[in-house]
């Protein structure tokens, strides 16, 4: 087994961070999001606690250690299992565990764990309980404020009050239901309305808890709007697709004055990463594409006139098929040729 990770000695509240993605949040994202904002806290793809107890450990729970301060998702209902997988990323470095409690997906369904969870909360709570009993880290939940067609502010509130009493502090509220049947994952995030409100009272129901809101938030002034309500606040869609909106954060939300990188710095940054990355794991390892680290940078640049170019660029599958990491500078001239005109 890996040796214990250094963790960051200070680690920022979690005032601001991206959510867990499946196929998206992946260590080559989180570092690129990490070289835009340094406070901002990250998270993991869900990981279930099969791929940890019976897969490959490595490939699921390796990070950078830049990433700091990052937290792994869990998906999961035996909390036997689930303490022996929280452990296990403790042991790894990470900085805190979340449960899922709010995917909605079949096959998650199938399972036996994310959205469905929030019917069983006895359950969650002894899972919760296990976790806590053998990790020194927090032990967080993030949950949707309903299943189906059970809406009502008290199903919520009762379901937060049960997982709290079992010791867990912080919530990250998706504040939507979640259609187990009928509706797929992209509808789940689209279809069923926000209501906000939920995620507010629960805050004023539970002063003591950690509340944070997430659900189609994508702009700082409506990150300031629910801050005044709320203690935190998690980004989605809207951080993959616009990522460089976090270059604020860390001066905006955590007083940090420390100069912001440019798009360009950004880049530069990633280079040499990408190289290593590609040497190690690549076609003579274990297959990564240049792909596989550029596609989640293919927002870096939105807003800006030559953002197409710069997407574009970044999707030539004849020049991807080189693997050639300045393939992004590239990209990026682009778009300086553009704003020069």
């Amino acid at each position: 087994m890996k040796s214990v990770i250094e963790k960051s000695p200070v680690k920022p509240s979690r005032r601001l961070s991206v959510a867990p993605m499946m196929d998206w949040s992946d260590r080559h994202c989180r570092l690129f999001h990490r070289y835009i904002s340094r406070h901002t806290w990250l998270y993991t793809e869900m990981v279930t606690t099969g791929a940890i107890l019976h897969g490959d450990i490595a490939r699921h729970l390796d990070f950078n250690l830049e990433e700091h301060p990052v937290a792994l998702q869990l998906g999961g209902s035996e909390p036997a299992d689930l303490a022996l997988a929280a452990k296990r990323g403790q042991e790894w470095g990470y900085d805190e565990i979340n449960l899922n409690c709010g995917c909605p997906s079949e096959r998650v369904q199938k399972g036996a764990f994310g959205a469905c969870l929030m019917a069983e909360p006895t359950l969650v709570a002894d899972c919760v309980k296990a976790m806590r009993d053998v990790v020194d880290i927090d032990v967080t939940v993030k949950h949707r404020i309903g299943i189906n067609d059970v809406d009502s502010y008290p199903f919520v509130r009762d379901f937060v009050g049960q997982i709290a009493d079992a010791g867990c502090k912080t919530f990250v509220v998706h504040a939507r239901n979640a259609i187990l049947k009928g509706l797929s994952p992209k509808e789940n995030r689209e279809v069923p309305p926000l209501k906000y409100e939920y995620a507010y009272q629960l805050k004023k129901d539970f002063p003591a808890l950690e509340i944070i809101i997430n659900g189609g938030i994508k702009t700082l002034e409506e990150i300031d709007l629910h801050l005044q309500k709320v203690d935190g606040v998690m980004l989605g869609r809207e951080a993959y697709h616009n990522p460089y909106i976090m270059s604020s954060f860390d001066a905006r939300y955590y007083g940090d004055d420390t100069a912001v990188k440019s798009r360009e710095e950004v880049v530069k940054a990633m280079l040499p990463y990408i190289a290593h990355q590609l040497q190690k794991y690549g076609d003579n390892g274990k297959g990564l594409k240049l792909n596989s680290i550029t596609r989640h940078m293919l927002g870096l640049t939105f807003g800006l006139v030559g953002a197409r170019a710069f997407r574009q660029t970044l999707s030539d599958t004849k020049k991807l098929a080189s693997g050639n990491p300045e393939l992004l500078w590239e990209a990026m001239l682009k778009v300086q040729a553009a704003n020069a005109t």
